[in-house]
């Protein structure tokens, strides 16, 4: 097995060759820091709409390294941190058409692909959660009454046999299902995504290590950049930057992949559509059937390291490649043969109140795009979307969202931070074994470790 590297998603063409570093100081109109999702998106529809603009973008390893590279593959509508709390801020009208924008992004990316030659491995299967325990179940129906007040997510609720008809959990008991998902290949797009904002004529400077973002300026370990606007796409790396350490949490996600299964294993399986999949535990797994064959799963592992800490390319802990191969024979006993193949790590940026924020600051120059807490994949390219228009001064309908420019306060200094987040999934694990020996109602702890959180 082979263990960090990154992710698995990279090994088919190797890890790229790093593109050449800044090289002095530099003065552009847009220094963009981050060459994941959130900083291509931005850098590719601001040069589609501006083309004489000026636009770099600093990379401290390459296009791809962090969350983008390294995710589950989920092209999906999920407007982090729930829609409740935007409709007392703006209305049930304007939150209602946030959803659908979302709901559109899945497609707009699935449309930019096509239109660069990007391919990704996109199959729109949608999006299934199962409930694999009757407090699971509790929980899923309570959730459909929710989303039944939104028809623009496009839910439909599934029993037990109708989950069995689309994949083959084992147990499954009931599930939730919207078309707005698709399964892809993070790192394909990623690439793609790269090669597409070069053609442009945006320059990725990629060994380049930004170690200060003040107004107008992208301070570098190789020179500093000057810009009319300075936009931070870090993500889960934003507490590296100076004054900066206490606004996004790293939480960490782990993932496994299998050896490509044969066809006996995929006819008790099903999958033909291809959907993303989740469960309904606290300690939730989520997965996809990949282009070759294999189930590539994950989950939170070890969820926060001390002082914000970040990963070493990758590199998982043993014990969460176990849990995870635990959880994968649990709902796929006939994965009990096949061999994991591929284990890796990565950070995502959590909030304090687990939202989004898209944001920029004229006076400074000053913006920014993230927190998704693992939801990104889509929501980046809103957000780069969002970004530019908030650029470019166009007053669109993107930039009156509810996620653009508001304020959320900062997490707890350590040893709170480390406490409260290892105390809370802590909680709901217990919570999750409390529930698979007794069924029944959602577990207390659960509860408390939700109030606890700040969802």
């Amino acid at each position: 097995m082979i263990n960090g590297q990154v992710s698995f998603w990279f090994t088919a063409d190797g890890l790229p060759a790093q593109r050449p570093a800044l090289d002095g100081d530099a003065e552009v109109d847009v220094v963009i820091v981050g060459a994941g999702f959130t900083g291509l998106w931005t850098a590719y529809y601001l040069k589609r709409a501006a083309p004489a603009l000026s636009v770099a973008v600093l990379e401290r390893r390459f296009a791809g390294y962090g969350a983008s590279g390294r995710n589950g593959g989920w092209l999906t509508n999920t407007m982090t941190g729930g829609r409740d709390g935007y409709v007392r801020t703006h209305g049930r009208d304007v939150v209602g058409r946030f959803q659908t924008l979302l709901n559109e992004t899945v497609d707009e990316v699935i449309a930019v692909c096509a239109g660069e030659g990007i391919d990704a491995d996109i199959v729109k299967g949608g999006e299934l959660n199962v409930a694999r325990t009757p407090a699971q179940l509790q929980r899923l129906r309570a959730w459909a009454a929710d989303e039944a007040r939104w028809p623009e997510a496009g839910t439909t609720v599934l029993d037990g046999a109708e989950c069995a008809a689309r994949v083959g959990v084992a147990a499954a008991r009931g599930g939730l299902f919207h078309p707005h998902c698709a399964r892809i290949q993070p790192a394909a797009l990623v690439r793609g995504l790269a090669a597409a904002v070069e053609r442009l004529g945006v320059p990725i400077y990629e060994g380049t290590t930004v170690t200060d973002i003040t107004a107008h300026r992208a301070v570098t370990e190789r020179g500093t950049v000057a810009a009319r606007f300075v936009l931070r796409a870090t993500e889960g790396f934003t507490a590296d930057l100076p004054r900066q350490h206490r606004d996004w949490l790293p939480m960490n996600s782990s993932m496994i992949v299998t050896e490509p299964l044969p066809a006996p294993v995929w006819q008790q399986l099903g999958w033909e559509g291809r959907e993303t999949l989740a469960d309904m535990a606290h300690a939730y797994v989520y997965a996809q059937r990949t282009a070759d064959d294999r189930i590539a799963l994950g989950g939170r592992g070890v969820p926060y390291r001390y002082g914000s800490r970040i990963d070493v390319d990758g590199v998982t802990a043993p014990g969460t490649v176990d849990a995870l191969t635990g959880m994968l024979h649990e709902m796929f006993p006939a994965t009990r043969g096949a061999a994991v193949a591929h284990a890796w790590s990565g950070v995502l940026a959590v909030p304090r109140d687990w939202k989004a924020t898209v944001s920029l600051d004229r006076r400074t120059g000053l913006g920014f795009a993230g927190g998704y807490v693992g939801t990104g994949v889509a929501a980046t390219n809103l957000a780069g979307r969002t970004l530019c228009d908030l650029v470019l001064e166009r007053g669109t309908e993107l930039t009156a969202m509810p996620w653009v420019n508001r304020d959320v306060r900062r997490w707890e200094p350590e040893p709170l931070r480390w406490l409260g987040v290892h105390g809370m999934y802590a909680a709901y694990r217990f919570a999750d074994r409390q529930e698979g020996r007794r069924g029944g109602a959602t577990s207390p702890v659960a509860r408390l470790a939700d109030v606890v959180s700040g969802r």
